[in-house]
């Protein structure tokens, strides 16, 4: 089973039903949770979903059901002190897009779904927008 690592956006697209992301998004979802993909978010990811939601929604109540769905779908990934070192000296220029990519290496992920392809170049895992990782799945079937 393909390993997808999901980036904070993509999450966010569903739990805030972000228009025209949402659509695509929920398929991603639903592919998780019928076992066509195995989903990943980092643990870094997971903090900045809680930030995030807590800032539009307000509601911590809320945000834990919602953060404990994610948890029963989606696996997560630790980040480590070498994944920070290491993206210190990753050609990505914004440090957190680094470290997310040194713990996909580092897990050894199949690919990286995310509406921000562009920034990830020249890594050693496919980068994918959602569309092309739906329109891959549609294929493989």
């Amino acid at each position: 089973m393909t390993t997808v690592l999901f980036d904070t956006c993509i999450v966010l697209d569903l739990m805030q039903k972000r228009e025209p992301f949402f659509e695509n998004a929920h398929k991603l979802f639903v592919a998780v949770a019928n076992h066509r993909i195995r989903g990943c978010l980092t643990a870094k990811s997971v903090l900045d979903i809680y930030y995030l939601m807590h800032r539009a929604n307000h509601s911590v109540e809320e945000i834990r059901k919602q953060l404990s769905a994610l948890f029963s779908l989606f696996g997560i990934l630790d980040t480590t002190a070498v994944d920070c070192k290491k993206a210190l000296l990753s050609g990505i220029a914004d440090y957190e897009d680094a470290v997310m990519a040194e713990t996909a290496v580092r897990e050894k992920i199949d690919c990286f779904v995310t509406r921000n392809s562009g920034d990830y170049k020249n890594v050693s895992f496919r980068v994918l927008p959602p569309e092309d990782l739906l329109s891959r799945m549609t294929e493989d079937n």
